[in-house]
C-alpha cells in the first residue's frame, strides 16, 4: 500500500506553459492526503525558489520537502537531513566558472545568489521558470554564506565532464540542457526519499515518485513505484 508520494515540481506538478499546478492535480492530492497518504515535494529548487505551489501550500497538503536534489530535507518545520558540499570542491567549481565566464547559482542554507551573471540566467530562471529572487554576488561574497548545498553552473556537457573529474566529493544531475545541478556525492532525490521515510518508519515499497528530468532518475528507480512524466 502506498503511504507517501514524492513529486518533482517543474515539468511534473507544474506545467512549463502555465507555471501552475492544475486544479485536477490539487484535488487528486487532496483526496490522497484525506486517505492518509503523505505528500512530499522532491525538487532541485532551493526553498527560497519554491514559489509556484501556492494552493497546495495554502491548503496544507504538503508534509515535507526534499530540496536542492536531496541535500536539504524537511518534515513539517523540522530539518531531518542536510548535506553540504566539500568546500574545496565548491571553490574549484566557482574558479572553473569564473575562468570560463560561466554563471553559477550558489545555494547556501538560508540564502542563495548567482556569480558571474549573464543574460541566460534571467532568460531561464526569471522568464522561463518565473524565479523572482536571484541576487548577484561575487564569488567571495557567495562563500560568506557558509555551507553550500548546491551549485548550478551554466556549462555544457563537455565542460561538465571536465570539471566533475576534479570534484571527487560531488555528483551532477542535469535536467535542462543549459545547466546542471551539482551536490555532494550521494546527495540526490533517492537519498532524499531515504532521509524522509526513515524517521516516519515507512518502507520503500510504500513510496511512489513522480518526475520528468535527469535529476529525477535516481528516485524513480528507487521508489516502490516510479512514474516518469
Amino acid at each position: 500500500m502506498i503511504k507517501a508520494l514524492f513529486l518533482d515540481i517543474d515539468g511534473t506538478l507544474v506545467s512549463f506553459a502555465t507555471h501552475q499546478v492544475p486544479a485536477s492535480t490539487i484535488e487528486a492530492l487532496a483526496q490522497a492526503r484525506a486517505r492518509g497518504v503523505r505528500i512530499f515535494i522532491a525538487t532541485g529548487r532551493a526553498t527560497l525558489l519554491i514559489n509556484n505551489l501556492g494552493e497546495l501550500q495554502r491548503r496544507g497538503l504538503i508534509d515535507g520537502y526534499v530540496t536542492v536534489n536531496g541535500s536539504y530535507c524537511t518534515i513539517g518545520q523540522q530539518v531531518v537531513y542536510k548535506g553540504a558540499m566539500p568546500p574545496e570542491d565548491v571553490r574549484a567549481m566557482l574558479d572553473f566558472c569564473t575562468t570560463r565566464q560561466c554563471p553559477c547559482i550558489v545555494v547556501g542554507e538560508h540564502d542563495l545568489c548567482v556569480c558571474n551573471h549573464r543574460p541566460i540566467v534571467d532568460e531561464l530562471f526569471h522568464d522561463f521558470l518565473k524565479v523572482d529572487y536571484l541576487p548577484r554576488r561575487t564569488v567571495e561574497e557567495a562563500l560568506q554564506m557558509g555551507d553550500i548545498f548546491q551549485l548550478t553552473p551554466f556549462i555544457d556537457v563537455e565542460q561538465e565532464r571536465e570539471i566533475m573529474s576534479r570534484l571527487p566529493g560531488c555528483e551532477s544531475g542535469r535536467w535542462y540542457p543549459a545547466f546542471t545541478d551539482v551536490t555532494a556525492r550521494g546527495n540526490n532525490k533517492q537519498k532524499g526519499i531515504d532521509e524522509i521515510i526513515r524517521p516516519l518508519g515507512l518502507s520503500l515499497e510504500e513510496t511512489m515518485a513522480f518526475g520528468d528530468g535527469g535529476n529525477d532518475i535516481p528516485m524513480l528507480r528507487h521508489a516502490g513505484i516510479g512514474v516518469a512524466m
